[in-house]
């Protein structure tokens, strides 16, 4: 694995625990951050030891506090759609379609482009010191990297709508109750808890997990038939070693040995 200059690395067994480095700067996303965020997910996605991504920020302050406004604050109209664009294809929908599960561990502050991040990964698990919200507004701007479609899809349009207009933050236990997040547990607990999810869905058939991550996200794009790409992948799993192993172990009564596991 390469070294990157805002990020660190760190792999044990199946797990990869990938951490933004930036915590003068409340590990703040810029574009060099989104590219290398980019590279490091392309390669632990091509590793075939690798069955869990973790994404987390350094220090016990922040998760990503958000995007580098020094960056973009004398954008013009174009140049701002182009950011986020780029962002959007490069991070963001990159990370919700890769076929790697992506936990988000929310140990401090996600707010604006850092919770958009935290959204677009597989499900997230937050520290009880977390706190989250989308405060574009009272920057004259909107949520650029998703956040207006992901958020109504997790907690609901009304509720998206309160949060998105009031630039209001939420703490993890409202979060948890709302279903932002799947689970608040206590700081010191975050990552050997995402740590144990991790292992769980290693057990798990890579194949299977791919095409699941796949068959969701289809119902959540417009003109896009879920249920036909449910089908489509359900049958194609037939056709593949990870499914011949899982059924003729279920059949022989033991537990399944999935390539890399």
């Amino acid at each position: 694995m390469k070294k990157y200059k805002n990020l660190l690395v760190e792999k044990e067994g199946h797990l990869a625990t990938l951490t933004i480095d930036r915590p003068n700067k409340l590990n703040a996303l810029n574009r060099e951050t989104i590219k290398e965020l980019h590279d490091a997910f392309v390669a632990l996605n091509d590793d075939e030891e690798i069955k869990t991504i973790i994404l987390t920020g350094s220090g016990d302050k922040a998760f990503v506090a958000g995007a580098d406004i020094s960056e973009f604050a004398d954008f013009s109209p174009k140049e701002g759609s182009n950011l986020a664009a780029k962002g959007q294809k490069l991070l963001f929908d990159f990370v919700e379609n890769l076929a790697t599960p992506v936990i988000a561990a929310i140990n401090g502050f996600a707010l604006g482009g850092g919770l958009e991040l935290a959204m677009a990964c597989h499900f997230r698990v937050a520290s009880t010191k977390a706190k989250m919200g989308l405060p574009e507004v009272s920057l004259g701007v909107i949520p650029g990297y998703g956040g207006t479609q992901r958020l109504p899809q997790l907690i609901g349009k009304g509720r998206a709508m309160e949060l998105i207009m009031t630039a209001n933050m939420i703490d993890a236990q409202k979060a948890v109750a709302y279903g932002l997040i799947n689970h608040m547990v206590p700081a010191e607990d975050l990552l050997p808890f995402c740590h144990s999810l991790g292992d769980r869905i290693s057990k798990n058939s890579p194949v299977a997990i791919g095409y699941a991550i796949k068959a969701i996200n289809a119902g959540f794009k417009n003109n896009t038939d879920g249920y036909a790409t449910e089908i489509d992948a359900f049958g194609t799993c037939f056709g593949t070693e990870d499914f011949k192993e899982g059924t003729t172990a279920f059949l022989d009564k033991r537990k399944a040995e999935f390539p890399g596991a």
